[in-house]
């Protein structure tokens, strides 16, 4: 199970990475084509949430790999799913129905839940 974990988490840290880096240091008309919701939030709140999602990757990865307080890695997959329980919620409330983003990572991040508690 620990093969699994590895490839899941790994993939799930790259994307946040990605997304959270690009909310962090990009500007709201940057976002917005690929972020329609950035428009309904204040630019404070789109940047926290690219914080959170960078420090989320690290903690998916990190404690695992130094064995350093591993219990971070499933904290962080579980705070994943909360976040995009609140995504799919921001969409739905703003009539935008593209959530399968969304839906996808929130099975992810629980398919990591599942494997660290396995593992």
């Amino acid at each position: 199970m620990s093969v699994a974990y590895w490839i899941v988490a790994g993939l799930l840290a790259l994307f946040y990475l990605y997304a959270g880096g690009l909310k962090v240091v990009r500007s709201r008309e940057r976002l917005r084509p690929m972020m329609a919701w950035v428009d309904g939030m204040p630019m404070a709140t789109v940047r926290a949430i690219g914080g959170v999602e960078v420090l989320g990757a690290v903690g998916l990865v990190l404690p695992r790999l130094t064995g350093v307080a591993p219990w971070l890695g499933p904290a962080a997959a579980v705070g994943f799913v909360v976040l995009q329980i609140g995504a799919v919620r921001v969409h739905l409330k703003t009539g935008d129905r593209q959530v399968a983003l969304n839906l996808a990572l929130l099975l992810a991040a629980g398919v990591v839940v599942g494997l660290a508690a396995v593992s």
